[in-house]
């Protein structure tokens, strides 16, 4: 089977949620490609089992270029905090919303807290992290890419993920809205929608999924592992992908079939 590359030198890509799980394996991805990565997380320290090193310190050891910021993804003004760090090294080129965050409850234990703890950074988050990088790449004139992390959830319904589910629908069609309203300034929107992955979204669920692919003897039953994503990440965000915008690209090993 073939290989794909990317390059992505002189880019600046900032991927919020990018010291653990998916977000870091996108984020290495990226600095192997050649961008300056900005890791914007609550956190420097990967969640991941098998991670130690913190993400931006992983793509320096790599040859690149990358710094963390501090950041509460549900904080319209720290998400401005990055894209004044971004500025730094020109400004964002691709912005990667997929800080997250998931509490299971079943539909009648929801409280408000759980609700818009989840919204706040899932949705509200994805929300005004797209506002923010469309401004800053139109300020300066820059046909840039958005890509933003939805969920298979957000078109089939599981159990004890109402409110989770809720802001990936919401993050589906806010990528579609936002492509739309963006395509005059040349600014491209798109979502990966992940299928199961073997990270620490929730208490128990990466050892879980890796037992899963343990026991598995292939698609489309397996669950997946972060770097089964990175490519679409960098497709979406790649001059190959030109002519796409508003689309979520579904990537679950074939678990929805």
């Amino acid at each position: 089977m073939g290989t794909i590359s990317a390059d992505f030198s002189d880019e600046t890509v900032v991927v919020t949620g990018g010291s653990s799980g998916i977000g870091r394996a996108v984020a290495i991805g990226f600095g192997d490609a050649g961008a300056t990565v900005i890791n914007a997380d609550i956190r420097a320290e990967p969640k991941d089992v098998s991670a130690e090193t913190p993400t931006h310190e992983v793509v320096e050891e790599r040859g690149g270029t990358a710094v963390f910021v501090e950041t509460d993804a549900s904080e319209p003004s720290q998400i401005e905090s990055v894209i004044e760090a971004a500025r730094e090294f020109g400004g964002v080129d691709v912005m990667v919303n997929n800080a997250g965050v998931h509490r299971s409850l079943e539909f009648l234990d929801v409280e408000p807290e759980d609700f818009d703890y989840v919204h706040g950074v899932n949705l509200r988050g994805t929300f005004f992290g797209t506002q923010l990088a469309a401004k800053d790449m139109i300020d300066r004139g820059v046909e840039g890419a958005i890509v933003n992390t939805s969920s298979t959830t957000a078109e089939r319904a599981e159990q004890d993920h109402s409110h989770y589910a809720a802001t990936k629908g919401g993050v589906q069609m806010l990528t579609r809205s936002a492509a739309l309203e963006l395509d005059e300034h040349g600014v491209r929107v798109n979502a990966v929608a992940p299928g199961p992955i073997a990270t620490e979204i929730r208490e128990g669920w990466a050892d879980e999924a890796r037992g899963a692919i343990e026991e598995s003897d292939g698609l489309p039953s397996r669950a997946g592992i972060p770097a089964d994503l990175r490519d679409a990440y960098l497709y979406l965000a790649s001059e190959g992908a030109s002519y796409v915008t508003g689309e979520t690209v579904w990537v679950d090993g074939g678990a929805s079939l």
